[in-house]
């Protein structure tokens, strides 16, 4: 079945577009799924039945295995089944009545504005790179980027004078985000004063973020970055780039922002992915009931 792997490598590569970070995730689990499958002695694709999946996946959550990764798995193995059906390599998909594992619903980890105030204290806006993290940072709370869209953005996407980005997300789906003047400010800084410094290696290309060796960031030198900062203002919570995606979303529906703009500006295809957001603090809860309820109004 190596064969049959392969294609299914390629069709998600080349038909399906899927990130590099979810083709690679993909490549694990179904390399151990076969790895199973040969224990089993089971060497091509009608022999499997919806007990061995079931079995397999018994096995998975016996390591064990988190709910999250449990139903990735069952995630990439429907997908390779569903692959080898329409591709003529069996003929009945055995795992379209499998249920998915429940998950516990959990809320994005999110910075307070104060927090946010706080990193960007920290940075020592008087070097070249405390203006790129400051543009970095800017540009991340903004926008509500992916770490993925941030990194493979070049310059021709930016448009300065609109405050506008152009980005590519998942399945290469284009989209327009505006980022605001405190993050046009950074960029314009850091575009007229610091990249043009950093820009003396070939492989800088067009790409609008460079380390200090003049190529492009990668996703751990961000972390470092962000964590770097965090430290610095003693902040004791988990902080990451997606925290500042969370945290865009999540500021903006408190401030009164519509859903389906957010969504749109995050690039979720389903609006069910943008209302976990929607979790409000209680006490922000009551305070808006107090504000604005006729009946409260009457007692203030």
């Amino acid at each position: 079945m190596q064969r049959t792997f392969q294609d299914f490598i390629y069709h998600l590569q080349g038909e399906r577009h899927l990130s590099p970070n979810t083709v690679s995730s993909y490549k694990t689990d179904i390399a151990r799924y076969l790895a199973y499958l040969k224990e089993q002695h089971l060497t091509y694709p009608e022999a499997i039945s919806i007990d061995t999946v079931i079995n397999y996946l018994g096995e998975l959550s016996a390591i064990p295995l988190a709910p999250s990764s449990l139903a990735r798995n069952l995630s990439a193995i429907r997908m390779f089944h569903r692959f080898m059906v329409n591709e003529g390599y069996c003929k009945k998909d055995i795992t379209e009545n499998i249920d998915s594992p429940k998950l516990p619903k959990r809320l994005p980890k999110i910075l307070d504005i104060q927090d946010i105030e706080a990193i960007f204290d920290c940075i020592d806006i008087e070097t070249d790179g405390g203006v790129r993290d400051r543009a970095i940072l800017e540009l991340l709370y903004g926008s509500g980027l992916r770490i993925s869209e941030l990194l493979t953005l070049r310059l021709p996407s930016l448009f300065l004078t609109e405050g506008w980005v152009r980005v590519f997300g998942k399945g290469l789906k284009e989209r327009i985000v505006p980022y605001g003047e405190e993050a046009r400010e950074w960029l314009q800084r850091y575009l007229l004063h610091v990249r043009p410094e950093l820009a003396h290696s070939i492989k800088a290309e067009d790409f609008v973020f460079l380390n200090l060796r003049g190529a492009p960031l990668s996703r751990m030198g961000i972390w470092k970055i962000i964590r770097a900062y965090a430290d610095q203002a003693n902040i004791n919570k988990p902080v990451s780039p997606h925290v500042f995606r969370h945290s865009f979303a999540t500021h903006l529906l408190e401030g009164g922002a519509d859903l389906r703009a957010v969504q749109e500006m995050l690039g979720h295809s389903d609006i069910a992915t943008t209302q976990i957001y929607t979790h409000l603090d209680r006490n922000y809860l009551k305070e808006v009931h107090k504000t604005f309820h006729p009946r409260e109004k009457l007692t203030s």
